[in-house]
Parts: structure tokens; C-alpha cells; sequence
């Protein structure tokens, strides 16, 4: 199940949401969304607990969707709470 882009904007608004890209650098360098981090699906486990706040919503997209619902399911068995898919990155525009 993925979020609508206006409900991942209301997320990033009103709850200060981290938006995460899980494709790899060079898909990230080719395109970013704006406000987007990138941390790549195989480095995700390393270094989510670095990088990103498990007190605050993270959302988390890739190209299809396929990586950021792994993505998700990684970051919910590592305790983040809040963890939406919005599946792929073209969604946004």
C-alpha cells in the first residue's frame, strides 16, 4: 500500500517527516526530489539508526516501489514506528 504525494507533503509539513531514497546514488544523482536524503536500500540497515530519527515519520521511495516496501519492512523490524512507502519517485510529479 503506498501514501498519496499530498499526504507525504503533509507529513513533511506537519510532522517534520524524513524523506528517504533508497535508489542507488547514481539513480539519485540523475534525479532528486526536493528535501529528499539518499541512503541507499543496501546500506539502509548500516546506517538508518545514524542517519535518521526513529521519534519522527520517515517516508521512503525508490523507481517502482519494489525497494522502498523492503525499505520499510527493514526500518519497522529496527523499531522506527512511523514508516510509510510512497512507492515511485515519478508519483511526485
Amino acid at each position: 500500500m503506498f501514501i498519496s504525494c499530498e499526504d507525504v507533503k503533509e507529513l513533511i509539513a506537519n510532522k517534520n517527516a524524513q524523506f528517504v531514497d533508497v535508489r542507488t546514488v547514481p539513480e539519485f544523482m540523475s534525479s532528486q526530489l526536493p528535501d529528499a536524503i539518499n541512503i541507499p536500500l543496501d546500506q539502509l540497515e548500516m546506517v538508518a539508526d545514524e542517519q535518521l530519527d526513529k521519534s519522527k515519520p520517515v517516508v521512503v521511495f525508490c523507481r517502482s516501489g519494489a525497494r522502498s516496501g523492503m525499505a520499510m519492512q527493514m526500518l519497522n523490524s529496527m523499531g522506527f514506528m512511523e514508516v510509510y512507502n510512497m512507492g515511485s519517485f515519478m508519483s511526485w510529479r
